[in-house]
């Protein structure tokens, strides 16, 4: 009898990579307030992957306790340049700022995975990407901003890769799914060493 496969994520994105890939799964979306998670790391020392691990297993556990016998794909995506965690604008002004930070700038981009069990978590991995921006003039982001429009509050960096934020980048180190949020390889690996897809 086939394992049940749960992703625990509202992305799009995730949930296309891994349609993209043949994967037979349902979507339950966790209830979690990721910003009280990531108050209670205040003054640890964790650093953005930790952040990012801790992140993806609250939400593959939280489902999984709700889905006995299921495995349960959590996962979770971190920027950071040096010490600053960004998180995704609140609003066009916020991604203005993103991007006048980011500008000219290589920052990280820390994708976490976690499959859960049972309410426990049974396997975890990150791919960190490495995102180098070109300068970019601030009247070329006000523009750019006006043409993606919502999009930009959408992911941490305020751009999308896949989209015209690919115009920002003059290098990135790390491959697709990491950047797009969802280390696809190792999971894909994952899933057939424990029997939940073909291999």
């Amino acid at each position: 009898m086939a394992i049940p496969i749960i992703l625990a994520s509202g992305s799009r994105y995730r949930r296309q990579l891994l349609e993209s890939a043949g994967v037979d799964f349902t979507v339950l979306k966790p209830e979690l307030d990721e910003r009280a998670v990531e108050a209670t790391l205040e003054g640890t020392g964790a650093t953005s992957e930790d952040v990012a691990l801790i992140l993806a297993e609250a939400k593959a556990t939280a489902v999984s306790e709700a889905r006995p016998g299921a495995l349960v794909i959590g996962s979770d995506q971190t920027l950071s340049l040096g010490d600053e965690l960004f998180h995704k604008p609140d609003d066009m002004e916020g991604a203005r700022r993103h991007l006048l930070k980011l500008s000219g700038k290589t920052h990280l981009l820390n994708s976490a995975v976690v499959l859960a069990r049972n309410g426990e978590a049974i396997w975890r991995h990150v791919s960190v990407a490495r995102m180098t921006m070109r300068a970019l003039d601030p009247g070329f982001i006000g523009r750019h901003l006006a043409e993606v429009g919502d999009a930009a509050l959408t992911s941490v960096g305020a751009y999308q890769v896949e989209g015209r934020g690919i115009q920002l980048f003059e290098k990135i180190d790390g491959d697709h799914f990491t950047i797009v949020g969802l280390p696809l390889l190792p999971l894909l690996a994952k899933l057939r060493d424990l029997g939940a897809i073909d291999g």
